[in-house]
Order: C-alpha cells, then sequence, then structure tokens
C-alpha cells in the first residue's frame, strides 16, 4: 500500500507541476490556455522545441524554476515506479500467468499433492516416464526445492478448493497425494473427487484406521509407506533371494529386467477380441505375459494363453531393456 500511495503521489506532484506551469505563463507572459500549456509540457519534457515568442527575463527565471522542480519531480516518479516494480507482486502474477497458462493446455496430467520425500519419489518416477505432471506445495522449503528441480506446480494448499481449480483436474488422469497429514489427505480425496469422478486417485496414510476412510472418500489406491517399508524390511530377513529378485523387476528402464503394462485399447484394432496367443509377444520381442488384469480389476498371475483381449483389460509383461524396446516399437 506504500508504494501505491507513493505513485499516487507522483501523479499529484506532476499535475501539481503542470498547473503552477500554465498559471505562471498565463499571469507572466500574458498566454492563453493551449500556448501556456504547451509551453509546459515542452519546458517539463525538454523536448527542445522553439517557445512561441520571445522569454522576457521573468518568463526566463519562470522557465528555470519550472525545469528544475520538473526535474525533482521526475526523479521522485522514477524512484516511485521503479520501488513499486521491483517490490510488487507484479512479476510473481505474471509468473503465475504463465504457469496457469501451462496447466491449462495439459490433457492427462497427474497431481501431485505436496513435495516432501514421497512426493518427490512420485515425480521423479513420472518424469522417467515423460508423463506430464503438475505439483500443489505450499512449504517455502519445498517451493525451492521445485523451482530447483525445475517442476510444473502451483504454490498453494491442496486442501483449499480455490487452489485445487487451478490445476485443471477435470483433464487430469489420476492425482497422488502425498501430504503428511492424513487428514489433510483425506480432505484432498474428497474435493478432487468432486471435480473428477473418474480419475485414479492415490493416497499416501500413516495409520491403518486412515485406510478404509480414505477408501470410502474415493481414493483408487491407498499407500502405507511405513507398513510397506516394514515389510519389505522384514522380507529381507526371511526370503533375501526373492525379495531382491523381485527388486530387480523395475519399471524404472535402467537395470536388466523391467515391468511393462500393455493397455488392450492402445493396440491395433485387429488384436481386439483375439487371445495372448494371437499376439505372439514372446516371438516378436522375447517378452513374456506375466499377468492380465480384468475390466472387472481382477489380476491374473501367470494367464493362460487363451484368454481374450477385451477392451479397458491390462497385460503386464516381463522383459529385459532390450526387449522391451522391442515390444514399444511393435505396440
Amino acid at each position: 500500500m506504500l508504494l501505491k500511495s507513493r505513485l499516487y503521489i507522483s501523479l499529484v506532484f506532476v499535475i501539481i507541476v503542470i498547473a503552477i506551469g500554465v498559471g505562471g505563463y498565463m499571469t507572466i507572459s500574458g498566454d492563453n490556455f493551449v500556448d501556456s500549456l504547451y509551453m509546459t509540457i515542452i519546458t517539463m519534457s525538454t523536448v527542445g522545441f522553439s517557445e512561441i515568442h520571445a522569454l522576457s527575463v521573468q518568463g526566463k527565471l519562470f522557465t528555470i524554476f519550472l525545469i528544475i522542480i520538473s526535474i525533482v519531480v521526475y526523479g521522485y516518479t522514477f524512484a516511485s515506479i521503479t520501488q513499486y516494480f521491483s517490490n510488487s507482486d507484479m512479476f510473481k502474477l505474471l509468473k503465475e500467468k504463465k504457469v496457469q497458462k501451462q496447466i491449462e493446455n495439459l490433457k492427462d496430467h497427474t497431481v501431485v499433492c505436496g513435495y516432501g520425500r514421497n512426493g518427490k519419489q512420485a515425480v521423479g518416477k513420472l518424469k522417467q516416464f515423460n508423463q506430464p505432471c503438475v505439483v500443489i506445495e505450499k512449504r517455502k522449503d519445498e517451493v525451492e526445492d521445485l523451482v530447483r528441480d525445475g517442476v510444473l506446480f502451483v504454490e498453494g494448499d491442496a486442501t483449499n478448493d480455490d487452489d485445487l481449480k487451478k490445476l485443471n483436474l477435470d483433464r487430469a488422469k489420476s492425482l497422488i497425494t502425498a501430504l503428511p497429514s492424513d487428514a489433510d489427505n483425506l480432505f484432498v480425496v474428497l474435493s478432487a473427487r468432486q471435480f473428477n469422478k473418474k480419475f485414479t486417485i492415490i493416497s499416501r496414510a500413516s495409520n491403518e484406521s486412515s485406510y478404509g476412510k480414505l477408501k470410502f472418500a474415493g481414493a483408487t489406491n491407498v499407500i502405507m509407506p511405513d507398513k510397506l517399508g516394514g515389510a519389505h524390511m522384514a522380507s529381507l530377513v526371511v526370503t533375501p533371494d526373492l525379495v531382491e529378485f523381485v527388486d530387480r523387476l523395475t519399471i524404472a528402464g535402467d537395470v536388466d529386467a523391467n515391468l511393462e503394462e500393455i493397455c488392450v485399447n492402445e493396440l491395433p484394432d485387429e488384436y481386439i477380441s483375439k487371445t495372448i496367443l494371437d499376439l505372439d509377444l514372446r516371438r516378436k520381442s522375447g517378452c513374456t505375459v506375466i499377468g492380465f488384469k480384468t475390466e472387472d480389476g481382477e489380476y491374473i498371475i501367470n494367464p493362460d494363453a487363451t484368454i481374450k483381449l477385451e477392451r479397458n483389460t491390462f497385460l503386464i509383461v516381463l522383459g529385459n531393456k532390450e526387449q522391451i524396446k522391442k515390444l514399444r516399437e511393435y505396440f
């Protein structure tokens, strides 16, 4: 408010100087209003145009005085404008508009709520697969990390509906809420589901008691990192070789063994209603089908080759890096 007040004061000073100039020339030189205004403007702007007529001694002295006070007012005005633009939120608003435009152009993107440890891991995985995503975060330290990492984000509160509206949720493919508080995650799930009835919502949870509430609120999947971590560590004691082998079945694409998901909808129409055997993945790419997800969401491990490929079903295949590359070339 102080900076805006200085701008208003600067404008008042300019008007006062013009009024003094017009009044002075009309009084000293006897000029009419238009000629006096002309003399005032060319004197204040120092453009170097010639005077309407030769000035008297009093007129010259008055002109010198007008130039001096004009310079003072210009200096004050320039300082006020510079300070206003350097300290105001104008550049921040322009940047936010640019970011909002980018978000509005997104489609089938993933919204990540929170850029803590789990949020960063989620964003990192999405970036590995070149999946578009946008993060919403309100904590200053995490916002600085987002800027440093070059991630598209909105600085705001994910539990605030007005901030959620900025994320283009109705065109999003999925939402990951990884806030530290289970209550906040529950609120985000409830709010987000109102914006989009169909997209996938994955929520983090710390307490087992929150699992059912989040599912009831509309979360597609609920992940408990602490529980998973503890179970994983125990498995390394009980079945270390098996766990190490499963760990190598990563979807990161940087080790020998990789898992890939194929949506049947994305296959050529000629394969719809055909069987897994008809795909002939083993011969074409070397990959092996190890899982099948039905339209009802049921998972079939090591599916029979005679299973038909219907729309809205998925194949899970296993292969090394080169085999997965060939698979992507075919499909």
